[in-house]
């Protein structure tokens, strides 16, 4: 064990996406692939394309590849049929290239049998553990298959929600971890300019900023956060609530514009245009609008995994509300950190948000507390050294 903690490990990445393309498990990766590098270890990621980024490069040490053949947005339209053995090739090339003590997938348990089961081949011919990083879960029969019938070394689940789900499945709960996420405290912290976004988004000074981060769409709850608006805006004229992720994401089924026009037209027939900013934000502009808001709302009305925005607002010493739903409960403390609010219930909500808008002691309280715990259990050193623990593990028992 201990030549193992003393080996520079070769840790290969693959997931279907990763910046400019928003979401948690691309922020995730985009935390702890870096992080992995600086401690030494030689780190790859193979992912989709992405237009105007290049097929190779390195990110702060780590070697980014990009194929079509692992974006998902352009495999949903033009289907997974007759691909075998292309995907066989760019899998043996990546893993010829970076010669891997370890494989770790993140959401490769679901979307296409192919790809994991032709991975799992190449990794059991050549002896190489392949972890898996669930970050979601689904309810059909391919994620049931390549969950339980795939030969995982291991699986991380992101909360004890996800953990619970997995069990629930049939798989073997000595074989799960449970890693909670972590954050760049540097990036994300309550003394941030914001000058920057005040300048390019003139509407947001002298408003009472409500800041909904996680991407766009009614399984984020955002329709919710719409609905309570118009009861905030009774007592705050001047309040402004900020949807952000409108594009640039992972959309398998093509769903989230359907959403955003769905919401949009909510905005108008609600007469709350004047009190919406609907935006894409850089990663540098989340920071900043998190130090801009006084109040974050996830209402979220699905089996919500974990939520990474939870750690970037309270790493920025901002108070959350969320619903009581899949593993957010397990970050957000009702009354400590922020509240928790009953699924759909934008009365709950809107209760709520003008309780901290209205009180600002109560904010700075809650925001402390927030900025305290993710200091003390969700940076990414933390997350960082938990994964290679996993690694360890499973490389002591090969």
């Amino acid at each position: 064990m201990a030549n193992q903690k003393k080996k520079r490990l070769n840790i290969c990445h693959l997931h279907w996406g990763f910046p400019p393309i928003i979401g948690g498990v691309e922020t995730h990766l985009k935390t702890i692939l870096p992080e992995m590098s600086r401690r030494g270890h030689r780190v790859s990621l193979l992912t989709g394309t992405v237009e105007g980024c290049k097929v190779k490069t390195k990110f702060h040490g780590v070697d980014i590849w990009r194929n079509p053949l692992m974006d998902l947005n352009w495999l949903y339209k033009r289907g997974l049929q007759g691909l075998d053995e292309k995907v066989l090739e760019i899998f043996s090339k990546f893993l010829d290239n970076f010669k891997p003590d370890i494989i770790h997938c993140h959401n490769m348990h679901y979307f296409s049998k192919m790809h994991i089961k032709t991975l799992e081949d190449l990794t059991q011919k050549r002896k190489i553990p392949m972890v898996l990083t669930a970050h979601n879960i689904w309810d059909n029969l391919l994620f049931l298959d390549l969950t339980r019938k795939v030969k995982w070394a291991h699986i991380i689940a992101v909360s004890h929600f996800i953990k619970k789900e997995l069990i629930g499945i049939g798989c073997d709960d000595r074989k799960i971890s449970v890693i909670h996420h972590g954050i760049d405290t540097r990036k994300f912290h309550p003394h941030i300019s914001t000058e920057k976004i005040k300048k390019k988004y003139p509407q947001l000074k002298n408003r009472k900023v409500i800041f909904h981060p996680a991407r766009m769409g009614l399984a984020k709850g955002c329709d919710t956060s719409i609905k309570a608006l118009r009861f905030i805006r009774e007592r705050f004229p001047e309040v402004i609530l900020v949807l952000a992720g409108t594009k640039n994401i992972i959309d398998w089924g093509a769903v989230q514009q359907k959403d955003i026009a769905y919401l949009v037209d909510l905005v108008h027939s609600l007469d709350l245009t004047e009190n919406v900013l609907i935006e894409m934000f850089t990663l540098s502009e989340m920071a900043e609008m998190y130090g801009l808001a006084q109040v974050c709302v996830y209402p979220s009305s699905v089996g919500e995994p974990f939520g990474l925005t939870m750690l970037e607002a309270l790493a920025s010493a901002k108070p959350m509300v969320i619903t009581n739903t899949g593993g957010m409960p397990e970050i957000i403390r009702d009354g400590i950190n922020g509240f928790v609010i009953p699924v759909r219930d934008f009365e709950a909500l809107a209760s709520r948000t003008i309780q901290l808008l209205a009180n600002q002691r109560l904010r700075e309280r809650l925001g402390y507390t927030g900025r305290q715990m993710v200091r003390s259990h969700y940076t990414k050193e933390i997350v960082t050294r938990n994964n290679l623990e996993i690694y360890r593990k499973m490389l002591a028992k090969k």
